[in-house]
């Protein structure tokens, strides 16, 4: 099995146990280290006392004065040496004369120590040297006669244990250290491994990798402007799309979410725990339609992401969902009516009645031309026109009349509006009110729709005879999510036109009787003060 594909766990188990043992190793080093030192000073201090109690002897005291006196001196010093196990004790007058020696043939010999000369000098001290019978540790202790002065000087060697003999002595602590470490090391870097493999989902190193590359290509090929932030509010991920959509460039994570993008308002999501879905949002320059939802780990908050789409992409799908798919079937409705009237036409004919038949194409054509005319010479564009003529059809085909103001003009749009708001606001509207007289008997069934503009105001006013809406439900209409429809409704509708009113800065006013109809009209201001318009874009 490679490193590579080796399990997690067997890889933390054997790095940690590895750092154990090297721990182990340097703690030994150092404990060893500190015992040697600590058998050093042990060994200089018991020379020492062992040189005192030597150069106190008035044995040797006499000795040093006589010619041959380490015949005396070196029988006392030799079985002091044994009491105390020194390895060696050597006694020196001051011509450094050895008067004791271990070896006998030395005696009587000159001493060429290097590390003697301060003991000639009356100090007592310890030394470390070298010699054949290996690494010593020496105590000098000067020798006094009864007048205060030195006669010699003895020396006190104790061999320093190897670093083997140092190990055997300790053999049973090591073996202790290394069971107990041994023991927690494999045990705990168990439990670590499987934390950690707890932690990463069961997922091997080389899977993470691969999720991470995988999810990293996917976030970059979607349609769709991705932003995710930490619990502290820094990004952690902002793909392609996302910095196209807000004109952003270079590498923007870990910086936080204020400062790159501030109105996007992941911050709320982090506090409240609660995701926000399909709303619309400025970011920036971008109109975007978003979605806000927070991250959690084990029921735990740790980030949010925000996913949005170019607004006109939205709008694309919002006007297939309130009023530009009418336009298909307005061809429908138009290619029923005209067979209605060429039906007509033809009875007409058949029974003779060549002159009605006539009049009846000429004011049919007509009544068509003058409102087609109407729409295309006061308003601004033909998706509006088109619209209003699709549901115009669309009331027919449902025995609603619907009427258009022959005062309505539209020639600019407000502020922050455009043609796609325009559709969803209307579309919305008119479909609302023919739903209205889904449940209502009624001979005159009517829907009046007005577009107005001055200088100061732009209104939209759409007015029907249907069921009305109750007083409980008005509060509620434009909340998302909210329908009268069943399972027909989306709640979605007035929810849009509710978020483009606000886009607008606008106002809507309600007026609605239960059973006699519903009257709503919308507002909006031509002109934005300064004021008004930094809180609207964020510029």
């Amino acid at each position: 099995m490679s490193l590579k594909r080796m399990p997690i766990r067997w890889k933390i188990t054997i790095l940690s146990f590895g750092i154990v043992a090297f721990t182990v190793l340097i703690g030994g080093i150092i404990i060893i280290g500190n015992t040697i030192e600590s058998k050093e000073e042990s060994l200089g201090e018991h020379a020492l006392v062992t040189g005192r109690t030597i150069a106190n002897l008035p044995a040797l005291k006499e000795g040093l004065t006589e010619s041959e006196g380490w015949k005396k001196i070196n029988p006392v010093v030799e079985r002091i040496r044994t009491i105390n196990s020194s390895d060696y004790i050597v006694v020196l007058n001051m011509n450094r004369i050895r008067y004791s020696h271990p070896v006998e043939e030395k005696l009587g010999s000159l001493s060429s120590g290097k590390d003697e000369g301060p003991a000639f000098g009356e100090h007592s001290y310890t030394s470390k040297a070298e010699g054949v019978m290996g690494v010593a540790v020496r105590g000098f202790v000067p020798v006094m006669n009864k007048d205060h002065e030195q006669i010699g000087v003895v020396i006190v060697g104790n061999l320093l244990p190897s670093l083997t003999e140092i190990l055997l002595g300790m053999k049973s602590e090591i073996l202790l250290v290394l069971l107990l470490t041994g023991l927690f090391g494999i045990s705990g870097s168990w439990l670590l491994a499987r934390h950690l493999k707890e932690q990463t989902f069961h997922l091997e190193p080389h899977e993470v990798v691969q999720l991470l590359v995988e999810r990293t290509a996917t976030f970059q090929a979607m349609n769709e402007g991705i932003v995710a932030i930490d619990n502290e509010g820094k990004i952690t991920i902002m793909n392609d799309k996302a910095k196209r959509i807000l004109g952003i460039k270079g590498d923007q994570r870990k910086q936080r979410i204020e400062q790159v993008i501030p109105d996007v308002r992941l911050g709320d999501v982090l506090t409240s725990g609660q995701g926000v879905y399909n709303e619309e949002l400025r970011l920036g320059s971008a109109l975007v339609m978003s979605t806000r939802v927070p991250i959690r780990v084990e029921q735990e908050t740790i980030g949010a992401v925000v996913i949005f789409q170019d607004r006109t992409d939205v709008t694309r799908l919002a006007e297939e969902l309130t009023g530009v798919k009418a336009f298909v079937d307005a061809l429908r409705v138009q290619n029923h009516e005209h067979l209605n009237k060429l039906h007509t036409i033809a009875g007409l004919i058949q029974l003779d009645q060549k002159d009605k038949a006539l009049n009846f194409v000429f004011e049919t054509s007509e009544k068509q031309e003058r409102l087609s005319n109407f729409l295309v010479k006061n308003l601004k564009d033909y998706s509006l026109s088109g619209l209003l003529l699709s549901k115009v059809s669309r009331g027919k085909e449902l025995g609603i009349e619907v009427v258009i103001d022959s005062q309505s003009e539209l020639h600019h749009y407000p502020p922050l509006l455009d043609q796609h708001d325009f559709v969803v606001i209307l579309g919305n509207l008119i479909e609302n009110a023919f739903h209205a007289f889904e449940e209502v008997e009624r001979q005159e069934k009517w829907i009046d729709v007005s577009i107005s503009q001055n200088e100061h105001s732009c209104s939209i006013s759409v007015e029907d005879n249907g069921q009305g809406i109750s007083q409980e439900k008005q509060a509620a209409i434009f909340e998302k999510g909210f329908t009268t429809k069943g399972q027909k409704g989306s709640g979605i509708g007035l929810y849009l036109v509710n978020n483009i009113v606000d886009k607008g800065m606008g106002e809507i006013e309600v007026i609605s009787q239960k059973g006699e109809g519903t009257s709503i009209l919308i507002t909006f201001p031509m002109t934005l003060e300064e004021d008004s318009y930094e809180q609207a874009t964020g510029y």
